[in-house]
């Protein structure tokens, strides 16, 4: 069992890793992307938005899939899709292929999304121990890495299809063969044959707790979270480059610094988060990094020149990191026997915040000012506050006694992982 734990624990973080490759590489190309099929301004925001909407149908059709087979199909045949749909992204140059393209990589990630976290919330409550942010710092490092490559790329005037052929070549079936070594949890979702197919009694909304309900009022709080998390993060991603060039006054090349910074202190979060985890609860963690983020938000908002910006950012990378990890781990705790269905239900918020953030922003900035729209985010990461306690375990949401014991004892005895 150890050993199946180790083997699953290390490919499921490499499932996380190709995937931040492959979305740095695509969100980081928008403007290769534009040129290459000729999108108009007007018309790209069209196609942005398509991804996440149709990444949020991909998520829904996840929580439909897993009740008839394992999360760990749905992830191990989604990456490849997506992965494919990067490279026709990068191959064609008709309107109608870039469109086929991104509706088919906004559906795939949407399932890849939602499994993987299914399968990194049941692999932690089998631990015992928070485990969840190890794998999200994993998602970071590919973000890096992929931002890295298409860098490269830009700089070497590569072609997208010529950039993007052998990262897929390399992590595509990579990624497949690690998929073989997923470890499910099947513990509440009923009987499942050789087939992978789920027998016993459905009741349309998952099975698990004790009834087999996922109540929507109780994972509402969670879901606002993550809403919020994803408007902050949407706020760096998409404007922290254009801000700290038109507001704080960089240099072009200093106005890329705020995102590959964000990133790099993601990654040094996520990567220690989990012992803060298991030293001072969810709770705090989840405290602390509203706090750090809305100090980010408020140096920002009022830094005199660049380098203060990008001290803000820093903040901000520090603060936001922790949060979503721990809104799938508290969605898995809350609804232990039907954590699959309430983790593809709270995916679907991270479309909702990364659609709602930018246009906010933006539309802020048009009619007031940017340092003013830097308020708004500052405030909803504050108003998580408010639901921190939700990250917290009730006494039984590992299972009776009993269970949390054996999982306990699991847990210790991988301690070496």
């Amino acid at each position: 069992m150890t050993e199946t734990l180790r083997r699953g624990r290390a490919s499921l973080a490499f499932g996380f890793l190709v995937q931040g490759v492959a979305f740095a590489l695509l969100v980081t190309r928008i403007p290769a992307l534009q040129d290459q099929y000729g999108i108009s301004d007007g018309l790209l925001p069209v196609f942005l938005a398509g991804v996440p909407v149709l990444a949020g149908a991909g998520s829904v059709g996840a929580e439909r899939l897993v009740r008839r087979v394992r999360p760990s199909r749905v992830m191990r045949w989604s990456q490849p899709a997506a992965l494919l749909a990067l490279l026709g992204a990068g191959a064609g140059d008709a309107m109608w292929e870039i469109a086929v393209a991104l509706a088919a990589f906004g559906v795939a990630v949407g399932a890849l999304d939602a499994s993987m976290n299914m399968l990194g919330v049941s692999l932690q409550r089998t631990y015992g121990r928070s485990i969840m942010l190890g794998f999200h710092a994993t998602y970071s490092l590919g973000g890096i890495v992929g931002a890295s490559l298409a860098w490269a790329g830009a700089h070497w005037d590569l072609s997208l299809f010529v950039l993007y052929l052998p990262v897929v070549v390399v992590l595509l079936p990579a990624a497949f063969l690690g998929s073989w070594w997923y470890v499910d949890d099947v513990r509440g979702r009923g009987d499942v044959d050789a087939e992978g197919r789920q027998e016993g009694k459905q009741d349309g909304r998952g099975s698990g707790g004790a009834d087999g309900v996922v109540v929507f009022r109780t994972l509402l709080p969670l879901c606002l979270v993550m809403a919020f998390a994803y408007i902050g993060d949407s706020t760096v991603s998409n404007w922290g480059a254009k801000y700290l060039q038109d507001v704080l006054g960089s240099s072009e090349q200093l106005s890329t610094v705020p995102y590959n910074v964000y990133m790099v202190m993601t990654l040094v979060g996520r990567g220690v988060g989990d012992l803060g985890v298991r030293r001072f609860g969810a709770v705090a963690v989840v405290r602390g990094g509203a706090v750090v983020a809305a100090v980010g938000f408020g140096v920002v908002a009022v830094a005199p020149g660049a380098w203060v910006g990008i001290g803000g950012f820093t903040l901000l990378g520090l603060g936001l990191c922790v949060i979503v990890p721990q809104t799938f781990a508290a969605a898995g705790r809350l609804f232990p026997g039907a954590s699959d269905v309430a983790v593809a239900r709270l995916n679907i918020f991270n479309y909702v915040g990364f659609l709602v953030g930018s246009p906010l922003v933006g539309a802020l900035g048009d009619v007031w000012n940017y340092r003013g729209a830097m308020v708004v985010p500052l405030v909803l990461v504050l108003v998580i506050l408010r639901y921190a306690r939700s990250f917290a375990p009730g006494p039984d949401r590992y299972g009776d006694g009993h269970e949390r014991a054996r999982t306990a004892d699991v847990g210790r005895s991988g301690n070496g992982l």
